[in-house]
């Protein structure tokens, strides 16, 4: 008997123009008890952001919040952010139901980055260089952050990875398991990043309060009912330095 995939069920917008999802299913495995059961399918989706109803967002795009004049540069579709200090730039608009591609590299070992999705605009007025914003983040850190902590601490961080966390930054949300300890983060259910020097493709959808994300082809966390589901994109500057290319978008309805 096929066994559908849940993600297929639940949620038909899956099926837009563009997109396209490889769902892989193990072989179903007999447990103890004589109950067959199905392993969990594992989701695939690789956008590069062309066809219809993509737009490319450059340097023109985006507005600084908090940060220095020199913080970001960009030349056509690519961008360098130096990391200090620490702040965002926002999109010149606010966006609600969306899909967003992204490349990024982190230049330097235990790099610190991130995407923030619907950002409350409240929370970026008056914003002091060093502060973030409210909104859903989408975690950009590269693995010397992980290596670091457990050097200083003598064990592995229980509250954070380095492959793509998605949580609230003074929102709400109810993130997708696994979950950090203290429940707080969606954390991935695989490790797909690359380390600092290599390009890493990020795909965002965030529609109707849920947000999603897939690292390099891999479905690995997200969240729903998010509060609020509009705002701005943004862009984070924490401490090291960084470059984005093909940042591209699709609003949905």
């Amino acid at each position: 008997m096929k066994i559908l995939s849940p993600m297929i069920v639940r949620f038909p917008w899956m099926l837009l123009a563009g997109v396209v999802l490889l769902a892989n299913f193990s072989e179903s495995s007999m447990s103890g008890s004589g109950v067959v059961r199905a392993e969990p399918p594992f989701q695939r989706a690789f956008l590069d952001g062309s066809g219809p109803g993509w737009i490319a967002l450059t340097g023109k795009d985006f507005v600084n919040v908090n940060c220095a004049e020199d913080t970001w540069t960009w030349k056509g579709e690519n961008a360098h952010c130096t990391g200090k200090p620490v702040g965002v730039i926002r999109s010149q608009k606010e966006y609600e139901n969306f899909e967003l591609v992204a490349q990024w590299k982190h230049l330097r070992s235990a790099g610190n980055s991130g995407i923030f999705v619907w950002t409350v605009p409240e929370s970026l007025t008056s914003l002091a260089p060093g502060n973030l914003p409210s909104g859903i983040e989408v975690q950009i850190l590269d693995h010397g952050y992980a290596e670091n902590y457990e050097k200083r601490h003598g064990e592995k961080s229980d509250w954070f990875s380095t492959n793509g966390d998605v949580f609230p930054v003074r929102t709400h949300m109810t993130p997708f398991p696994p979950l950090s300890a203290d429940g707080s983060r969606s954390f991935p259910s695989e490790d797909r990043t690359k380390g600092f020097g290599h390009w890493n493709h990020y795909y965002i959808r965030a529609i109707n309060g849920e947000v999603r994300l897939w690292v390099n082809g891999g479905e690995v966390s997200g969240g729903n009912h998010c509060e609020p589901r509009r705002g701005y994109l943004c862009l984070e500057s924490e401490g090291s330095p960084i470059e984005f290319r093909h940042i591209r978008i699709r609003e949905l309805p």
